[in-house]
């Protein structure tokens, strides 16, 4: 070692008997100068006594903060460390000294690698009285040893990696002369198996039989290197693509010696080239299919809302002109170009994705066969149906109702192609998607489903065609015969239900669409049967929410042919103003899409909990992610999509309200309390007394409909000025009003103006009526429309 022997340092200590202890002595003669060096001794006991200035650079403690610490204090935390330190002074005491490397620490927290060696101080006497400590930072020949043991790793994984590629040597007439193990990894031939084959074996038969091997030998000696790519065959017949290099190698004169042959199995790598292109293109399609949904999706709103008006009004027409058949037929012929609208929409909403799905666990076997009938039919007679159905068919969780559009539009396609007749197959099997074959397919999950196929025998599509099947509006139908909208009204749906659709096809072999839905473990519901039921009616009351005038005053003659009465407003705000004036409503009709900072589903949450009897019905052209979320209606939703019939409406209402309803009479309306024979019956002059807006037009509104004649105050001086300019009947007030009472406006009105009928509105119980005074009663918010009625008609016989 550098610097101060330890020899010298024994023979020191045991030969000279300084006048003060030997430690100070030896540090003060030996290591005062010495920088490079820690040097310093501990007592026995492991105590710090001695400190040079090497010491203080290396380890950074000054001598006045060091001495008397324990030695321990140099040591790293590593239970370790602290054990090679004492090992290290039992190996001095044991032997005399010791020598180690290991790691030390600094004052400041940091780690040095040190060269450390110890020696046991002894007297003339042959005592032990301490050790002294030599020590070394070795930090940068650390370091470098380090970089050359990893220099070396990365050059044995270099050298390793070489097995990647399989590399030979080739006499002048291509036969086999040495042999690395990566030739043996990749084409399975051990060195003693090849060594003299001809490497034309390496070949497919059909490129042996084609010469490629031999070519591939005269270009490499013509122009020095060979380089292709092709397929070659493995020891054990499997086959993989090669990227082969082929040099020629020569002498001083220039004679041919042989080549070097480099071989590289690429084929995961150009599988993942075709995988990359596959998921590349899949993005892209499912980027302009998203692109174009979005653009469909807005269109359908505002289209579904003008289909809307047309056939409401077309179909209050109907019930005015039943008798006129040449205005019947005239109506039924735009009514079913508004259909032919509507079926337009719903598929660009399909294709969009943006359908309000129900999915539920269904038998597919199951709704084949309730469908075998009407495909039957629409096919013709023409064309054979065969069904086959896989045994232990799981249930597939699905809209039951959108697939077997899908289904029908598909059977309607395979028609088409077969216009001479053919066959259609339709096969229901299980299926697993594994990981290989949905690794192109973003939106695609591996997992377990059920799969319906529809086979054709008919005409088949071309490569060009197929790869335009899914588009919209894509069609090779004559013009007038087709949208374009069938196949990526299925794709759309498909998709949005978390599936798969596959279209395979060549000219002249037929098309097969193959449909993998998700499986469900759940029990499939049975299928409901759509009856063709007579409208019913209802005599309750509607408050229908929609910010479109033209749409709202087409629902709400609907809802008031069908006999119920109606409340309207215009936005969600003016909604929640109307439930919360007291009056009752039954159903809260809304479209999903409003105006306004206050959304329909919140809306629709706060009338609830102001009228718990309440019921919700949505309505909308294009859902967006109002109430449906993962392309699924939210649980416990009720929706009725636009455009929508009289007598969709009517079945759809009776539903939510989860009664029969009352008859239509000849298609009109029902006759009840708004009707005008009832309204001249019970006609009243009736001045309404409130101080919400809201809710003063909704009960201004309620009391038309019952055939009276409301005039408006929104202050108790208000309505006694409005009492100085009109006569009056009845006083239907509010208790608390701005500037005075209810219950003190009536004394005053019934002192003036004798005879007058009070009906006070009140959330609580009204108290402290001077019995005599007036004729007086009371309604409790929210009341319904026909405890309204009573009190009118009480106030009548009152007045009489």
């Amino acid at each position: 070692m550098d610097g101060v022997p330890s020899q010298k340092l024994n023979d020191m200590s045991r030969n000279q008997k300084p006048d003060r202890p030997a430690a100070d002595y030896w540090a003060t003669e030996w290591a005062r100068s010495v920088t490079e060096l820690a040097v310093f001794a501990i007592t026995p006991d492991g105590f710090i006594s001695t400190w040079n200035a090497g010491a203080e650079v290396i380890y950074g403690y000054r001598h006045d903060e060091i001495i008397g610490a324990h030695s321990t204090v140099l040591l790293p935390d590593d239970p370790k460390d602290r054990e090679a330190f004492e090992a290290e002074l039992r190996q001095a005491r044991e032997k005399g000294s010791s020598a180690i490397e290991g790691w030390r620490k600094r004052k400041d927290g940091s780690v040095l690698w040190a060269s450390v060696v110890t020696t046991a101080l002894v007297d003339t006497n042959g005592t032990p009285f301490g050790f002294a400590k030599l020590v070394r930072d070795e930090s940068e020949k650390r370091k470098a040893h380090e970089a050359v043991i990893e220099s070396e790793r990365r050059f044995r994984l270099l050298v390793d990696g070489v097995s990647d590629y399989a590399i030979y040597m080739l006499s002048p007439d291509g036969f086999v002369t040495n042999w690395n193990n990566g030739a043996r990894r990749i084409k399975g031939y051990s060195a003693q198996e090849i060594m003299g084959s001809h490497f034309s074996r390496f070949y497919t038969p059909e490129d042996a039989a084609a010469g490629l091997p031999q070519r591939a030998l005269e270009i490499a000696a013509r122009e020095g290197r060979f380089e292709s790519e092709g397929w070659r065959v493995r020891r054990d017949g499997t086959r993989f693509i090669a990227h082969v290099i082929v040099d020629a190698i020569r002498d001083d004169s220039g004679a041919l010696l042989g080549f070097a042959k480099i071989t590289r199995d690429v084929t995961e790598k150009r599988e993942a080239d075709k995988l990359l292109e596959e998921t590349k293109a899949a993005l892209f399609r499912a980027q302009k299919m998203e692109a174009i949904g979005r653009l469909t999706g807005g269109v359908a709103h505002d289209f579904n809302n003008v289909l809307q008006v047309l056939r409401g009004n077309l179909e209050l027409l109907q019930t005015r002109c039943a008798r006129d058949q040449w205005s019947m037929e005239r109506f039924g012929n735009a009514i079913q170009a508004v259909e032919r609208g509507a079926t337009l929409a719903s598929q660009l909403l399909a294709f969009g994705r943006r359908q309000a799905l129900r999915p539920e666990p269904v038998n597919l076997a199951a709704m084949v066969r309730g469908t075998d009938d009407l495909l039957r039919r629409a096919l013709g007679e023409t064309i054979e149906v065969e069904t086959v159905v896989s045994g232990g068919l799981w249930n597939a969780f699905v809209d039951v109702h959108q697939l077997e559009n899908v289904l029908l539009n598909l059977a309607i396609n395979a028609r088409d192609a077969m216009p001479d007749g053919g066959k259609l197959t339709l096969e229901l099997s299980n299926a697993m998607l594994d990981d290989d074959y949905v690794r192109s397919l973003s939106d695609v999950p591996a997992g377990q489903y059920v799969m319906l196929g529809v086979t054709d025998t008919g005409c088949g599509m071309s490569a060009d065609v197929l790869e335009r099947a899914f588009d919209p509006f894509f069609t090779t139908k004559p013009e007038g015969q087709g949208t374009g909208l069938g196949l990526s009204m299925a794709y759309g749906f498909v998709k949005q239900s978390g599936g798969h659709i596959r279209i395979y096809s060549e000219p002249e072999h037929g098309t097969t669409v193959r449909i993998y839905l998700p499986r469900t473990s759940a029990e499939a519901r049975e299928t409901t049967t759509r009856l063709n039921a007579p409208a019913m009616g209802g005599s309750e009351t509607v408050l229908v929410v929609e910010d479109d005038t033209k749409v709202q005053a087409t629902v709400i003659a609907m809802f008031t042919d069908l006999g119920y009465t109606v409340l309207k407003a215009d936005n969600a705000d003016q909604a929640i103003a109307v439930l919360s004036s007291g009056v009752h409503v039954d159903l809260l009709f809304t479209d999903v899409v409003m105006p306004g900072t206050l959304k329909s589903p919140e809306m629709a949450r706060r009338a609830v909990q102001l009228q718990p009897h309440l019921q919700v019905l949505f309505t909308s052209g294009y859902t967006q992610n109002a109430i449906v979320h993962g392309g699924r209606l939210d649980p416990n939703v009720e929706l009725i999509s636009k455009p929508y019939s009289r007598k969709e409406l009517a079945a759809k209402v009776r539903q939510v309200l989860g009664s029969e309803g009352l008859p239509l009479k000849d298609g009109a309306n029902h006759v009840s309390a708004s009707t005008p024979e009832v309204a001249e019956r019970m006609a009243l002059r009736v001045l309404v007394v409130e101080d919400d807006e809201p809710t003063r037009d909704a009960v201004s509104e309620l009391l038309r409909m019952l055939g009276h004649s409301p005039t408006t105050a929104s202050s108790a001086q208000s309505a006694i000025d409005a009492f100085d300019e009109a006569p009056f009947d009845v006083l239907l007030t509010d208790v608390h009003l701005p500037d005075l009472s209810g219950i003190e406006l009536a004394h005053r009105i019934a002192t003036v103006h004798k005879g007058i009928s009070v009906i006070f509105a009140s959330g609580d119980t009204v108290q402290d009526i001077k019995p005599g005074d007036f004729h007086w009663q009371s309604l409790r918010k929210p009341y319904a429309v026909d405890q309204l009625e009573a009190a009118l008609r009480k106030a009548r016989r009152d007045n009489a």
